[in-house]
């Protein structure tokens, strides 16, 4: 039996409860500072205020001020923030961590550099902590609430050192939890990274078809055509940031489940239905949105690129959209024709 710490007690770190708990494991949950309230809750009846699941019974539960406690003994630590959780993480918890102890995170982001370089949480981490740890990361097409109701999930787990993801592949996987392992740590975390942004483009298509037949229409076409074009364009920011094109099946995969629900189809839905960035935002208050962060940082590190003659913006019509939508306040035209092609062979 492993003893395994979640710093983090979001929705999808306390989903991988399950997996862990139903493998024997020690599970300890540590609630962010603003976790306070999900954390009083679980103590009382294991119930999760926002994940809208009962977690096993046997899961213990740690406030913040608690850490440490939390920490002692642990031979894993699970990193459960989310992207705005990713400077408190790496402050405040990693320096925590004895060097041993391995780190898995399911943290999906990016950090823009000032020369437009694209560099992954765990890089950034990496160079917070003086590569002293040894960190990795959950990267896939995975909702919270389909795992924790053991529907059948295919994940990669990528980290630097193979051994490290066995081990880890062993503590996690189930019947209905399955994971692939990469060392490509790039290639993995920009995949899943990048399907935020393009969820947020290719729900534009059902706002849009709402605005113009009502309230629950729908038309695949559109959805698809942005789904096929949001593929092409985040196969191309692989390659740019370095990564390699295979790993565009957990993008893609990633994509598809949320653009079927949740926040980022919200927005998405929104924005096109007619509804300014502003007022989307101000429908949505309080909730969390990483596909802006994501989108924004992007599009801004496109641009640089592309100052400096390594990108080119006729590449990325869909992201450029977003990024006009949601920061120079334009309303939703979907360029389409950006979008053809010529081939000849």
């Amino acid at each position: 039996m492993a003893v395994i710490t979640y710093v983090g007690s979001g929705q999808m770190a306390s989903a991988l409860a399950f997996p862990a708990f139903e493998n024997g494991h020690e599970v300890r949950l540590v609630g962010s500072p603003l976790d306070g309230e999900i954390i009083d809750r679980l103590r009382e009846d294991n119930y999760h205020l926002n994940l809208k699941r009962t977690l096993p019974d046997g899961v213990k539960y740690y406030k913040v001020d608690e850490l440490e406690e939390a920490l002692d003994g642990a031979d894993v630590v699970l990193g459960g923030v989310s992207s705005f959780g990713v400077d408190w993480f790496g402050k405040e918890v990693l320096p925590k961590i004895k060097d041993d102890v391995p780190v898995l995170s399911v943290t999906k982001g990016m950090i823009e550099e000032d020369d437009g370089n694209m560099i992954t949480y765990l890089d950034y981490w990496d160079e917070m902590n003086d590569g002293r740890l040894n960190l990795n990361a959950i990267g896939g097409p995975c909702t919270s609430y389909e795992l924790a109701d053991h529907d059948n999930s295919q994940v990669a787990f990528c980290g630097k050192d193979i051994e490290t993801l066995r081990m880890l592949k062993d503590l996690l996987e189930t019947d209905y939890y399955n994971i692939n392992l990469s060392n490509d740590i790039t290639g993995v975390e920009f995949a899943v990274a990048l399907k935020n942004a393009y969820a947020l483009a290719v729900t534009l298509a059902v706002g849009l078809a709402e605005k113009r037949e009502g309230e629950g229409a729908i038309h695949y076409n559109s959805q698809a055509a942005l789904f096929a074009q949001s593929v092409k364009e985040m196969t191309k920011l692989l390659e740019l940031a370095g990564g390699g094109a295979e790993n565009i099946i957990y993008g893609a995969g990633d994509l598809y489940v949320t653009v079927f629900g949740g926040r980022t189809r919200r927005i998405g839905t929104l924005l096109g239905r007619g509804l300014s960035f502003d007022e989307a935002m101000k429908e949505l208050e309080g909730v969390t949105l990483e596909s802006i962060v994501i989108a924004s940082r992007t599009a801004s590190a496109v641009r640089k690129l592309a100052e400096q003659g390594k990108a080119d913006l006729n590449d990325f019509p869909l992201l450029m959209h977003v990024d006009e939508i949601i920061n120079q306040g334009k309303e939703v035209n979907i360029p389409w024709k950006e979008f053809e092609t010529e081939t000849v062979i």
